[in-house]
């Protein structure tokens, strides 16, 4: 079987890691259609199992559930975030407040060993090695990545965060995609 065009234009890009969070309406359904829309320009190479976490910074607020994505894109950074941005707005993403609900959230963690910091963008991503939310989805897809600042490896970030109240969920929603 030939390799689609975007395979073949994604061979020797870097990984990017990518967080995914829901917490409004139909969870999975957002989660589901999120990595639908990524794959029109990322080569999606594993979906971590999913996360069911209390929200971070406003906890008056539903749970979310939450994974990782790891894949390459033809993209560069920049371009990359707004790809992302635009999924979120297409999929309804509203601004209401920092930290507050959200019907899709997604970041930018790594995108391969890049160390870049713009007035838009960050990589890695400055506050994940602070979130059990987005560590312990990660740590299920590359627990050895090495963080390209510390050197910290995304299991040994994650066995320093508290992780009280989350729940990884028994049966993965993503099962059929988990290594694509």
């Amino acid at each position: 079987m030939l390799d689609s065009p975007l395979r073949q234009q994604t061979e020797c890009a870097p990984i990017c890691y990518l967080g995914l969070g829901s917490n409004l309406g139909q969870r999975e359904v957002h989660l589901r259609q999120a990595i639908k829309l990524l794959r029109a320009f990322m080569v999606v190479s594993a979906i971590s199992p999913v996360y069911e976490t209390p929200p971070w910074g406003v906890v008056d607020q539903p749970d979310f559930l939450n994974i990782c994505v790891a894949g390459s894109t033809h993209l560069p950074p920049l371009p990359l975030l707004s790809a992302l941005k635009r999924i979120e707005n297409e999929m309804g993403r509203r601004a209401t407040y920092r930290w507050g609900p959200r019907l899709i959230d997604i970041d930018l963690l790594f995108y391969g060993d890049l160390i870049l910091e713009t007035e838009r963008l960050t990589i890695p991503h400055p506050h994940l090695a602070a979130r059990a939310f987005v560590l312990a989805p990660l740590a299920d897809i590359a627990p050895g990545y090495l963080h390209p600042q510390t050197k910290n490896s995304v299991a040994e970030m994650l066995a320093e965060v508290d992780q009280t109240g989350l729940r990884r969920l028994a049966a993965p929603l993503f099962a059929e995609d988990a290594h694509v």
